[in-house]
């Protein structure tokens, strides 16, 4: 089969592999679409993976076209999402069932082949099935979209007041599809902070007023946010960046008992200045993380929250893919965004 290879650091290729056979417990999916997660691109250019060679690609979705032994033979021929992360099932965060925090866990993409592949062995308890309506494109898209679920559910229960304001600095795919579940929950006092023009569009395509926008890269943007709020902030701020400076922005931009939910992985050490310490203290805000998405066979969990948007046609993902590409394109789509070389938000790869 064709697969991308990452060899080692700045070295991948598109090149000819064996085909995997399922062990126990696994079945082969034929990838039909892959989505290029944003974490991929300093896993292929700049720090490498944890072995090597590896097939990347965490983000993908396709069909069962074979089964390993003890594997449940309603799955062949099954349409498929996957759940990358294959937890060790036996750490204490597993026993509770909370397997995005598994101390020992594997990864499709990571630590063991992905997605940017024809074909690749998936472990029968990380798959959810699809419904006829869920394109194969929405499916690639469900691990993201988990992740903004997790987030937006760890910060805002199911009880919380749909009157609260919101504020989401980051519009990459995980703030985007953010505040299309924030939006689809109900909750409408949002406002949002990138920082390229086409956002702008798409975030009033998903029901985000104009005026709520900025776009403005200049430093100290919460002070947008204050104007907008009337001094007061906001009562959850989702920061979906990663960088000392939208983190401040977050803080400042927060009302007092408020909840600053950090979502964007750290794009360097973080550091907190003494003010900003101090208004975490006396505003008494509550900061929280938000890792990875629950996964439970369960309709009580995050991927099922997705499918059950998804099925009812209540969120449209694929707004937010900006490019599409063959599978020996992929390369293309890694330079871009390792480049910026254009504006993009998902680039998707369809098998």
């Amino acid at each position: 089969m064709k697969a991308w290879v990452l060899h080692g650091v700045n070295d991948i290729r598109f090149e000819e592999v064996d085909r995997p056979h399922p062990a126990d417990n696994e079945v082969i999916v034929a990838v039909k679409a892959a989505g290029i997660c944003g974490s991929d691109i300093p896993r292929i250019y700049q720090t490498g993976a944890h072995v090597h060679p590896l097939i990347p690609g965490h983000e993908f979705s396709g069909q069962v076209v074979a089964l390993g032994k003890n594997v449940n033979e309603k799955w062949l021929g099954k349409r498929v999402g996957i759940f990358p992360l294959i937890p060790c099932t036996s750490c204490v965060q597993c026993q509770k069932q909370h397997y995005e925090l598994c101390r020992n866990y594997s990864y499709l993409g990571s630590r063991r082949d992905g997605g940017f592949a024809e074909f690749v062995a998936v472990p029968e308890w990380n798959l959810i099935a699809l419904p006829d309506n869920v394109t194969y494109e929405q499916a690639a898209m469900m691990e993201p979209m988990a992740v903004a679920v997790h987030a937006m559910r760890s910060a805002l229960p199911e009880d919380t007041d749909r009157s609260k304001s919101i504020a989401v600095c980051g519009l990459g795919t995980i703030g985007m599809l953010l505040v299309m579940f924030l939006k689809e929950a109900g909750f409408s006092n949002i406002y949002v902070l990138g920082n390229k023009d086409f956002q702008r569009e798409m975030a009033a395509e998903i029901g985000v007023e104009q005026q709520d926008i900025d776009l403005n890269k200049k430093e100290q943007r919460w002070e947008w946010l204050m104007v907008k709020t009337k001094g007061v902030g906001v009562d959850v701020f989702f920061e979906c960046v990663g960088k000392n400076e939208t983190i401040s922005d977050a803080i400042h931009g927060t009302a007092p008992n408020g909840t600053v939910q950090l979502v964007g992985n750290p794009a360097s050490d973080i550091h907190f200045e003494k003010n900003i310490y101090w208004k975490i203290l006396r505003d008494q805000l509550t900061i929280k993380g938000s890792w990875n998405s629950s996964f439970l066979h369960s309709t009580e969990d995050d991927w099922h929250y997705v499918l059950d948007r998804l099925a009812r046609w209540a969120v449209s993902p694929q707004r937010c893919i900006t490019h599409s590409l063959a599978l020996d394109e992929l390369e293309k789509g890694f330079l871009m965004m390792r480049d910026k070389t254009q504006s993009y938000m998902k680039v998707m790869v369809t098998v």
